[in-house]
């Protein structure tokens, strides 16, 4: 009996564990630069955990507490297009981790791409491109990377 109460009790704690463990915590959107320095300052500056918002279930820094007031009252005003996924690379229905130094604001919104080569590319046709990636995100947003 104390076998079977000993092996209740692992199985407890092991099902408690993966339960946290299934709690899964990724990289800040933006690898962690404040998402309104880009235009309020013009220029993107590493955010701090001092001050940390979320967003469509990912995770931002800012780096001040007015910063993430602007943020959290208007979200789609300075979250990065995409999700923060290179720009070029949604495409054609990829996602690519985008770098937040290779960045540009169009019309308000905060486009990152995957360097400075791809972004060359983008920068041929932007209308254009953001026109195709609006289409091909509806398509690929919520699936895993993996299956793109």
């Amino acid at each position: 009996m104390k076998n079977i109460k000993a092996a209740i009790a692992v199985f407890i704690m092991f099902i408690s564990s993966m339960a946290f463990a299934s709690e899964t915590y990724s990289t800040p959107v933006l690898r962690g630069y404040d998402a309104v320095s880009y235009h309020t300052i013009g220029r993107p500056v590493m955010g701090n955990g001092s001050h940390v918002s979320q967003y469509n279930g990912e995770v931002y820094l800012f780096i001040t507490e007015e910063n993430k007031n602007l943020f959290d009252n208007n979200p789609e005003k300075y979250a990065p297009a995409y999700g923060g996924w290179c720009a070029f690379g949604v495409t054609a229905g990829k996602k690519f981790h985008g770098d937040p130094l290779v960045w540009e604001i169009v019309d308000g919104k905060l486009y990152v791409n995957l360097n400075n080569k791809v972004k060359g590319l983008w920068l041929q046709d932007i209308p254009g491109y953001i026109k195709k990636a609006d289409i091909k995100w509806e398509e690929i947003k919520n699936k895993p990377i993996s299956s793109l």
